[in-house]
């Protein structure tokens, strides 16, 4: 079985399925190959993992980005729990500028969403518990992160949770507006 990648309605978005192999004890999946993930033509050099809880389902992070000369692309996947994940496109020159799309990520699905640089990221947990890991193309950098409100009513994404069951933090319920939103992609 082959490393199996789809694009999203914004193809540079893309769902990527890593082959399981399962038997009585469980499963063995290999997540990450640079070959593999090259040959299906996402090429980035990833520098960094990241690992976060979110112990309350309804936990919205994001939208987040982190601007140039520290834009980063993610791998993002579940390791326990579930997620709505979601990546605007906040590219200029971009047709689908200030568009997103989702997908459902889990534990048990084991699919991965690969969001290149130039997109907002989020995602809102579905279970408690959830753990996300994800790879980053850049390091973090405080002077360059940044964030949209994750319930901005001009982007009008679908989340699946209500503005006051959502659970925020600060920096999150802070976040500027997408209508004043200057991109620097």
């Amino acid at each position: 079985m082959a490393l199996q990648v789809e694009a999203l309605t914004i193809p540079e978005v893309k769902l990527v399925i890593p082959p399981r192999f399962q038997d009585a004890r469980g499963f063995f999946s290999e997540t990450y190959n640079a070959a593999a993930f090259k040959a299906a033509g996402i090429k980035p050099d990833f520098l960094q993992d990241n690992h976060s809880l979110s112990v309350q389902p309804g936990t919205v992070r994001g939208l987040h980005f982190q601007a140039p000369p520290f834009a980063q692309a993610k791998l993002v996947r579940v390791l326990r729990g579930a997620i709505l994940d979601v990546a605007v496109d906040v590219r200029r020159s971009s047709p689908t500028y200030g568009k997103w799309v989702s997908a459902e990520l889990s534990a048990l699905n084991g699919v991965q969403i690969f969001v290149p640089a130039g997109f907002l990221h989020g995602f809102v947990t579905r279970e408690p518990d959830t753990e996300i890991a994800y790879k980053v193309d850049n390091y973090y950098s405080k002077e360059c992160d940044g964030a949209v409100m994750w319930n901005d009513p001009d982007l009008a994404i679908a989340w699946g949770v209500e503005q006051g069951e959502a659970l925020v933090s600060d920096k999150d319920a802070q976040a500027q507006a997408f209508a004043d939103f200057s991109s620097p992609f």
